[in-house]
């Protein structure tokens, strides 16, 4: 019997305990024995729940347990999440964990907890949701040497940006609309700003390159400047406009960044619509791969969870390899990206436009007023000295 707690009875927990209760035959016949939710630490009372016997208010209780080998935390946030899970590591505990700000933070220093105390870290869930990507890059992938990530992180910006191109609706109409159903937060910054993306690359990034990403570092540009004009022209190019998030090797080191690309009908995260996410990996011998699926919501997210502590169940005493260390890399900055850009100027800055950018592919979207073109490959920093030069730039989005 594998006794656990999970701390936090929101939506991730109470989903920890459904997924367990839903599929305990075939996780006990894959295990080889039953896992069990012995405590669910959280501040209320459930009267009602089938669980409410083991919900209890302190996690002394939880610690001074001997029966307990593995704690899901799935409390969110930062505070009293890295004191219980770093205590919990401390003691031999295996954590498995759905935060994402907590692992880009503290990551590498608590997967070097766990390796002092015969124990395991495990955030499958913090990158995804439900998707498998974590365990992809520490295991099936350890033969390859990872090039690039690309992924749409974000459902809550997928969702929008995938609305307004379809529904030819606004920003602002379609962000309500997310946050009637649920999509979207009451304050939605941390989504449509790139801030949570930018963990989710940041994490993806330090599995990548073995070292530590700071989220910090990561250049981010939000969603809320995209318009229906906008995705007008992306139709004109037969394109649409994807929530970005990448990770590239350069020949100077290591780059990153969250941001709106227009993308070809013909790559596959074209096709990734509405809260879905997907994560696209280049290796340089395997080439490219995919890994699809929902990217939030209460049971994928959980299911990621369970997957973890099956994982840490299958190693008791030992530590689940995750190589991850504490050297922060050095990212190089956004000036230095290459892409082509797509621009918006007014009609009267056309001469100008074509003299400084040289030449351009023009874009016809039937709007008045206005001279769309797209530019060759640049730097940003580039880019942005020839946008100096001519004025009146409506928009910019870089292509992918």
């Amino acid at each position: 019997m594998i006794n656990i707690a999970v701390l936090g009875y929101g939506t991730v927990g109470s989903g920890v305990v459904e997924v367990i209760d839903t599929n305990s035959t075939e996780i006990s016949s894959r295990l080889g024995e039953d896992i069990r939710v012995k405590y669910i630490l959280d501040l209320r009372d459930f009267p009602g729940d089938p669980h409410e016997a083991q919900v209890v208010h302190d996690i002394e209780i939880i610690f001074a347990d001997p029966d307990i080998s593995v704690i899901c935390e799935t409390m969110g946030g930062m505070e009293p999440a890295y004191t219980f899970t770093k205590k919990a590591l401390e003691k031999g505990i295996s954590v498995c964990t759905s935060n994402k700000e907590l692992v880009a933070a503290h990551g590498p220093g608590l997967i070097k907890l766990a390796e002092s105390n015969g124990c395991s870290y495990l955030f499958e869930a913090s990158v995804g949701g439900g998707i498998p990507i974590i365990r992809p890059l520490n295991k099936a992938l350890t033969a390859e040497h990872i090039q690039s990530i690309t992924g749409i992180l974000n459902g809550t910006t997928n969702y929008i940006l995938t609305h307004m191109d379809e529904d030819g609706v606004g920003f602002e109409d379609i962000l309500k609309e997310a946050q009637r159903l649920g999509y979207a937060e009451r304050n939605p910054e941390a989504d449509v700003e790139g801030h949570d993306a930018a963990r989710k690359i940041a994490i993806l990034s330090s599995l990548m390159c073995g070292s530590n990403v700071r989220y910090e570092d990561i250049y981010m540009e939000g969603i809320t400047g995209i318009t229906p004009e906008d995705f007008k022209y992306a139709h004109a190019l037969g394109m649409s406009i994807k929530p970005l998030a990448l990770s590239r090797e350069t020949d100077d080191g290591f780059f990153a960044m969250v941001a709106p690309f227009m993308i070809e009908s013909s790559h596959p995260l074209y096709m990734v619509k509405d809260v879905y996410n997907a994560v696209f990996v280049s290796g340089n011998t395997l080439g490219d791969t995919m890994y699809y699926g929902r990217g939030a919501g209460k049971l994928p997210t959980a299911s990621a969870v369970v997957s973890d502590v099956v994982d840490c169940a299958r190693h008791p005493g030992k530590t689940v390899a995750c190589v991850w260390n504490e050297q922060d890399v050095r990212l190089t900055g956004i000036d230095e990206y290459k892409c082509r850009f797509f621009v918006r100027v007014s009609a009267d800055k056309k001469n100008d436009a074509d003299a400084v950018f040289g030449e351009v592919k023009a874009v016809d979207a039937g709007i008045s007023g206005e001279y769309a073109f797209i530019t060759g490959v640049m730097s940003n920093a580039d880019f942005d000295a020839a946008c100096g030069k001519v004025g009146g730039v409506i928009s910019r989005i870089r292509t992918f």
